[in-house]
């Protein structure tokens, strides 16, 4: 009994880690300018960059690519997505 429970519960975790992922790869985060560097649009599933404020959608991440101090990080591609084409 104890085992199935104990199985059951890691199933749990699994799928709420998998819904995670799947949220973090359908969004977008923006790491803050610091001295000398610009700002950097991730994507949210981006390991470079661990998103202190959360992640922002699309729709939002179009008009931070629209503004002149934020740059798209070329490693994780944060476009993709972005524009229709």
């Amino acid at each position: 009994m104890r085992q199935a429970e104990n199985r059951v519960r890691e199933l749990e975790v699994k799928e709420q880690r998998a819904r995670q992922r799947a949220r973090a790869e359908q969004s977008w985060k923006i790491q803050p300018r610091r001295s000398g560097e610009t700002a950097m649009l991730h994507r949210g599933g981006c390991g470079l960059y661990s998103a202190q404020l959360g992640f922002i959608n699309r729709q939002e991440a179009i008009i931070a690519l629209d503004e002149p101090d934020i740059e798209a990080r070329q490693i994780c591609n944060p476009q993709t997505g972005l524009v229709d084409g």
